[in-house]
């Protein structure tokens, strides 16, 4: 595979195992509403397209629904204070992630992260999970009017470092992250790991997959 000169990393799935904490908040705001836990193993399948798209299914218990708009005005406040309070308990980084980020820093690439996840979970979980030094940009979930599968705040990461988009590799988890870069014509590696809503990431033809970040810099000949 070519050498980019930038390369963007989703968050959730792909850098940091967070569901825990996640399915955490959402448990709490569930039970101001007398509705059950749904566990970590559901809230897995619901997360990769936002907190918003994360509510509507906690509150439907459905992968498509949309809750009762007066009860998503409640709810949502609800799992902010919770999550921001839990946000970074037990979320972790997946193996071999510092040690990837620091070895294509050290090789000159520009590094960004272009999550979903809402800024005001985004900075404070980089700084506790301490990979925020390697990042030059981030671009989270309501950082532009657009967000993946979206390709906007991939040409938005591309213009910002002065690269074109076909000198950059998108690294993630879900079909979001894969459906983005196809858009903004973006090679794009995918990671067997994570959560991309209980499915096979191969099904979603990605350039390539891997199953551990360790691989990705032999793949990029660094």
């Amino acid at each position: 595979m070519f050498k980019p000169r930038a390369v963007f990393f989703d968050l959730d799935g792909t850098l940091v195992d967070s569901v825990a904490d996640m399915a955490f908040a959402v448990g709490k705001m569930l039970s101001h509403f007398d509705l059950p836990a749904p566990g970590i193993e559901k809230v897995s399948t619901w997360v990769g397209n936002g907190a918003q798209a994360l509510i509507n299914r906690a509150l439907t218990n459905d992968m498509h629904g949309t809750a009762d708009k007066a009860l998503f005005d409640q709810a949502m406040p609800l799992f902010n204070r919770y999550y921001h309070e839990n946000l970074a308990l037990h979320s972790a980084l997946y193996e071999h992630v510092e040690q990837t980020l620091q070895t294509l820093k050290n090789a000159g690439l520009a590094l960004a992260c272009i999550t979903n996840k809402p800024e005001q979970f985004t900075e404070v979980l980089l700084e506790n999970i301490n990979i925020a030094q390697y990042f030059s940009l981030v671009v989270s979930g309501d950082t532009l009017p657009t967000k993946k599968p979206h390709p906007g705040p991939l040409l938005h990461a591309a213009q910002e470092f002065g690269v074109h988009i076909d000198e950059c590799l998108m690294v993630g988890d879900s079909k979001s992250d894969i459906e983005a870069a196809k858009k903004a014509g973006c090679p794009v590696v995918a990671l067997s790991y994570g959560y991309n809503h209980g499915e096979n990431i191969r099904l979603h033809t990605p350039d390539i997959t891997i199953d551990s970040l360790k691989d990705l810099p032999p793949l990029l000949s660094i």
